[in-house]
């Protein structure tokens, strides 16, 4: 038989029909699970945008394909939106006409009961000396009290039909609904999302602008104004070390960082942040994500004037804090300086010579520094990371095979730079320092901000319970006859019918019988 051939109306129909069928809903979940995966295979320009930087170094043939492919950006690129999108409206062709058949449902009486109750599951008879009319009215109240909506029906053989279990096409379409709930929530919400990392170092402060974040990734709705004002201050960062345990020793057990919050038009406060404990303000929430040293040292030129003062954060390279940091000096004279530098927390000597941190804490501290002079590069106008130095332009004055010793630093100690340009000093904050180190540390925060959050876990609970709904109630229909016998008796019989997998409908029929023999004694 040959099919007609379809117009574009009818394309567009049988497409659609395609798209909403539960079939493909399924698919496309399971198809967007997959193309979630590149982003955890390679870092992403929106949370890791220094990592995709390093992956282009790391990688210099790869990553242009992958940028190609949009792999650095999974979450926002056409195939993943592509195949979110249409999900998104799959769920909801899915989700719009079965409402409308179970609201249907709901109206529509329990039907008919069959003229041979024997042919379905649990079928139970029992004599009765009661009335038929009796019998079935006591049945049918004993129905209704156990959840079932009953029909009466009358004529040469009464009986009741009865059915119950729609609350389990209602979790079904709750959970479909609470699913396409968390989709817009993340869709809608994330757009106006935002996170931003920022180094504190103790003492010092952080402000709510966006100028003021070391980095920082908007929504693509995102506006500057969204920025809720207020400023926090770092007052102290404590870290406990296990000191007992010779298996651990030396592992951090506790991270702390007090902080000052002041919020304009209000009182100030203090607050800890803590790993995995963030911090709650006005909407956003800090997380603490690492910590480490910052030196603070001067630099003066060959001027004899200060070119440079401040707390230098020094990254660490291990459990011990053995940290690498980079100071530019852009304007020493006569020439722009630049300082590579490691520094240890409690110092020791490798059998090859070479320094390494034996311990995390502030025991034997020493920094030690390699000097560059030449064009640092920072007035191109390109975006220079302050944790790396280019050196193409520069020429090493001090370590390597200069000739000339790389500077050692203690607390307190300063030394001349070589060629009369200029002095370094590594000075010691014991007197000043709230905790009374003579080295200040710093601690990262990431701030977040996502107004979608309390809705996606309303409706993440509504998928959980609508789920558990749909999976543990059954769906059933009985029926309760009462037959007149030839000998005047009455003769009761039950049966069930499941709508769906139902493995308790013969116990749940015989329970009915059961219940319902005793009813009619008392």
């Amino acid at each position: 038989m040959t099919q007609p051939k379809l117009d574009f109306v009818g394309y567009l129909r049988f497409f659609w029909r395609q798209l909403t069928s539960m079939r493909t809903a399924l698919f496309l979940l399971l198809l967007l699970a997959i193309a979630a995966v590149p982003g955890s295979l390679v870092p992403q320009r929106g949370a890791d945008p220094n990592g995709v930087i390093k992956y282009f170094e790391d990688n210099p043939d790869l990553a242009p394909v992958l940028d190609n492919l949009q792999a650095f950006d999974v979450y926002t690129s056409v195939w993943f939106s592509s195949i979110y999108l249409l999900l998104f409206l799959s769920l909801i062709g899915c989700v719009i006409p079965r409402t409308m058949h179970h609201l249907k449902a709901l109206r529509t009486p329990p039907p008919k009961t069959p003229a041979r109750l024997e042919r379905l599951a649990g079928f139970t008879a029992s004599p009765a000396s009661v009335s038929a009319a009796s019998a079935i009215e006591s049945a049918r109240t004993l129905l209704r009290k156990s959840g079932y909506r009953v029909r009466l029906f009358e004529g040469p053989q009464l009986s009741v039909s009865a059915e119950r279990g729609y609350l389990r096409e209602t979790g079904n379409l709750v959970f479909h609904t609470a699913l396409i709930g968390v989709l817009a929530s993340v869709a809608i919400g994330g757009g106006f999302a935002y996170s931003g990392q920022k180094v504190v170092v103790e003492g010092q402060p952080f402000v709510n602008v966006l100028a003021d974040y070391s980095s920082f990734n908007p929504g693509r709705f995102f506006d500057e104004s969204a920025l809720t004002p207020y400023r926090m201050v770092l007052d102290d960062f404590d870290v406990v070390y296990e000191r007992d345990n010779f298996n651990a020793y030396g592992f951090p057990t506790d991270f702390t960082a007090d902080v000052s919050v002041h919020v304009p038009g209000e009182r100030s406060y203090q607050e800890q942040v803590k790993v995995n404990h963030p911090l709650h303000i006005l909407g956003n929430e800090t997380y603490l994500l690492g910590n480490g040293y910052a030196p603070h040292i001067t630099v003066t030129d060959g001027k004899g004037n200060v070119a440079f003062s401040g707390a230098v954060p020094f990254l660490s390279q291990d459990a011990n804090l053995t940290s690498i940091g980079v100071v530019k000096v852009p304007d020493a004279v006569p020439e722009q300086l630049g300082l590579v530098g490691f520094f240890y927390p409690t110092v020791d000597e490798l059998e090859t010579g070479a320094f390494t941190s034996a311990f995390p804490d502030l025991r034997d501290p020493l920094l030690t520094l390699n000097a560059f002079v030449g064009d640092l590069g920072v007035d191109d106008g390109v975006p220079r990371s302050v944790y790396s130095l280019n050196t193409d332009q520069m020429t090493q004055v001090a370590g390597g095979a200069t000739g000339v010793d790389a500077i050692q630093l203690r607390p307190g100690e300063a030394v001349e730079l070589p060629d009369g340009l200029g002095t370094v000093t590594f000075d010691d904050l014991t007197e000043t320092s709230a905790d009374g180190t003579s080295v200040p540390r710093f601690a990262s925060f990431d701030i977040h901000h996502d107004p979608s959050q309390g809705w996606v876990l309303t409706f993440a609970i509504l998928v959980f319970l609508g789920l558990l709904t749909a999976l543990f109630v059954p769906r059933r229909r009985v029926w309760a006859k009462a037959i007149e016998q030839a000998d005047g008796g009455i003769r009761l019989e039950y049966a069930g019918l499941a709508r769906g997998d139902d493995p308790t409908l013969d116990a749940a029929v015989a329970d009915l019988a059961a219940r319902h023999a005793r009813q009619l004694k008392n």
